[in-house]
């Protein structure tokens, strides 16, 4: 039997699933704007087959998973793949004059576009591993691992069967798994707010030795979109050496928090104001900053409300 919804009741039952499709959207395609868009066109397509949903064939919350998921499939049929540095090129020398690189590139997500809480699978060293999936199999890990979805329901979702559901998740798991240890080094909450207070306190100092002592010995660095990345302590206090040479050492930071990690915008001192910098996006473990992906792209900051100019 068809449940039928009135207009107004219709669009108040799908409306509390619009930032939860977001996030989904986002691990699909890994652009913020691009996950938008797609939401816009689920709501769409919902709407226009309102009075063919059977309540009886699946929950509300599956049916409109069921077209994002298609409507990310359609999106993603060119091929184009979001990715990071770290997933494109070898990694260069911080000497090394920058390199841009012409590719679609993974943006962070804003955790205040996601609901509170619900964060988990949007670490962007995983959301870039995902994106070096099949469409489908990306698709499958998502809907499976991260949002619980039995296999019959991920099946339904993706008009496939059973069995081609878990053999894709087991190809997808194998292909994931060294980025999800990212997530399982991470200390608790209280702990990761009292390294990035560090680590923020030694970056407005311009203090390279105080950073270099809060990285991890396997600490990666990149910045799309320069194709430039780089490892270790000394790598990285090489470039922030740089940094501080080229731009000065009068700064400013705001916090910020994606992808369920935390980090902070730069400002930099330049003509008597402090003018946006970069977005840097910090990842830890017990032993200190593991991954630093830094943004300056205006498109990302942009998407952080981050202003361009700070008041003094």
């Amino acid at each position: 039997m068809t449940t039928v919804y009135d207009d107004t009741a219709f669009a108040d039952a799908i409306e509390p699933f619009r930032r939860e499709l977001t996030a989904h959207c986002y691990r699909m395609l890994g652009s913020v704007a691009d996950a938008e868009d797609v939401v816009q066109e689920t709501y769409l397509r919902a709407w226009r087959a309102r009075d063919r949903y059977d309540a009886e064939r699946a929950s509300l919350r599956t049916w409109l998973y069921r077209i994002a998921t298609n409507a990310c499939l359609t999106a993603r049929g060119s091929g184009t793949r979001r990715v990071l540095p770290s997933g494109l090129v070898a990694e260069t020398d911080p000497r090394s004059p920058f390199q841009l690189g012409e590719v679609p590139w993974l943006q962070p997500m804003p955790d205040a576009r996601v609901p509170r809480g619900e964060t988990s699978g949007l670490r962007l060293a995983f959301v870039a591993a995902l994106q070096h999936l099949s469409a489908r199999q990306r698709a499958v890990l998502i809907l499976r691992d991260v949002l619980d979805f039995s296999a019959a329901e991920t099946a339904e979702i993706i008009d496939t069967t059973v069995t081609s559901v878990n053999s894709a998740l087991l190809r997808a798991r194998a292909s994931v798994a060294k980025a999800d240890e990212e997530r399982l080094r991470e200390p608790e909450e209280s702990e990761r707010r009292a390294w990035i207070e560090r680590y923020t306190k030694a970056f407005v100092a311009a203090d390279v030795d105080a950073i270099k002592r809060l990285l991890a010995a396997d600490v990666v660095m990149e910045m799309p979109p320069m194709t430039n990345w780089f490892t270790g302590p000394d790598n990285y206090g090489v470039f922030m050496d740089w940094v501080f040479e080229a731009n000065g050492g009068d700064w400013r930071t705001v916090p910020i928090e994606a992808n369920g990690q935390l980090g902070f915008a730069a400002y930099v001192r330049r003509d008597g104001r402090y003018r946006r910098h970069t977005l840097q996006v910090l990842a830890l473990s017990e032993q200190g900053v593991t991954r630093n992906s830094v943004f300056s792209e205006d498109e990302v900051l942009d998407a952080f409300g981050l202003p361009p100019v700070l008041d003094d």
